[in-house]
């Protein structure tokens, strides 16, 4: 590497200058004071841990986008945490040992092997929220609302909430009795959205008609709530799960609309674009003209039982970094105070009492830094008084 570009950053990295911090910083703060006020507390994991543990439970897809290292106190192989659910999931299980809910929330930099959405980022600061103990639809119910209303405090508007529910797929799957392989075909092309190919795929498969019916139109059940009308009448009689999804799909969208009657609703039966450790609804909020999802959730209730604990539990996370640059966070910006260098224990009691006032005070190493201050610090007789710099 040149001298030239030693100031480059690895593809997806990147900094953020202090502006940008400020509004980031804000952000973090408001949304999680926002989910305290809901009861969550807030935990924080560690960076990086064994990788037996990060990734145990959370399948394939986090162990590709996990960065590995080796221990040098160990020589055990370590990961730098990709996401957090897996973390916390260990922490409801193995740290706090409550039997009853359990509502955590957590704010913090994760790091990926791959770039994630259009803005091709590997070091989101993912922030989210996670019900733990509880397995009814009221719990869905509620993160889904405190992901939402994250996403409005944060001020974004004209969201739309994609829906879906991973029995569906896996019913019609299983009512197919395909064999693991084609399974796992079917689910790459339902993924990929490649109807052509997965049309041709399916009338290759040695099924009766009805079967072949369901497997495509699946992925063509996309758009709003008459698309739970037409998936009870494809589907009527195949399985009691995919019957209790499309209920609870109904029932949670008709709490979403009575909260939320601003937000937009979409469903999406085929969605597997989640992590595999979802194991019934997932969502996904949207804003017109973005194409990537801004924040993201849904249940995984087996998640805790690698860590001796298995509770159902429900989540979301957002990118506070990429909401950030969604919306103009609005900083307030204190009053700078341009004081002389503290050589007195009188100037530095006034200079530490400006600041608990809430002024930025700068003690003054040349005269450049005037340029940013609104006051000066000056001695008028025995006293230190703000004096107004004029422009």
């Amino acid at each position: 590497m040149t001298l030239a570009d030693r100031w480059l950053l690895p593809e997806g990295v990147d900094e953020a200058l202090p502006l940008q911090a400020a509004k980031i910083e804000h952000l973090r703060r408001t949304l999680l004071n926002l989910h305290e006020s809901w009861g969550y507390q807030l935990v924080i994991p560690p960076l990086l841990e064994y990788l037996d543990s990060l990734l145990t439970g959370a399948g394939s897809d986090l162990e590709i986008e996990t960065f590995k290292v080796i221990d040098q106190l160990s020589g055990r192989l370590m990961g730098i945490r990709a996401d957090f659910t897996s973390q916390v999931a260990r922490i409801d299980a193995h740290c706090l040992k409550d039997e009853g809910v359990q509502r955590l929330s957590y704010c913090g930099s994760v790091l990926r092997t791959m770039p994630t959405g259009l803005d091709g980022s590997r070091c989101p600061i993912q922030l989210g929220a996670e019900i733990y103990g509880h397995g009814g639809v009221e719990s869905d119910i509620e993160v889904l609302s405190l992901m939402l209303q994250t996403l409005s405090v944060a001020g974004l508007k004209n969201l739309v909430l994609d829906l879906g529910h991973v029995d569906i797929v896996s019913g019609i799957l299983s009512a197919c009795q395909l064999e693991e392989e084609q399974q796992s075909k079917l689910i790459e092309l339902y993924k990929a959205k490649d109807l052509p190919e997965l049309d041709r795929y399916v009338e290759s498969l040695d099924l009766v008609a009805k079967q072949k019916e369901w497997l495509v139109t699946l992925p063509r059940l996309c758009g709003g709530t008459e698309v739970l009308q037409r998936a009870e009448t494809l589907f009527a009689g195949v399985s009691d799960s995919i019957a209790q999804a499309l209920a609870l799909l109904s029932q949670v969208s008709e709490a979403v609309t009575k909260r939320f009657p601003d937000v937009g609703l979409h469903f999406d039966l085929s969605d597997l674009v989640s992590y595999s450790y979802h194991t019934g609804l997932v969502f996904a909020a949207y804003l017109p003209a973005h194409g990537n999802a801004i924040a993201r959730g849904g249940r995984y209730n087996n998640i805790g039982q690698v860590f001796g604990r298995s509770r159902p539990a429900t989540g979301f996370s957002t990118d506070v970094k990429a909401l950030v640059g969604l919306v103009d966070v609005s900083v307030e910006q204190a009053s700078t105070v341009l004081a002389p260098v503290c050589s007195s224990a009188e100037l530095w009691q006034k200079v530490n009492e400006l600041r608990s006032e809430g002024y930025r005070v700068i003690e003054a190493l040349d005269d450049s830094e005037l340029a940013c201050a609104d006051f000066t610090l000056e001695l008028s007789g025995q006293t230190w008084q703000l004096v107004p710099v004029k422009n």
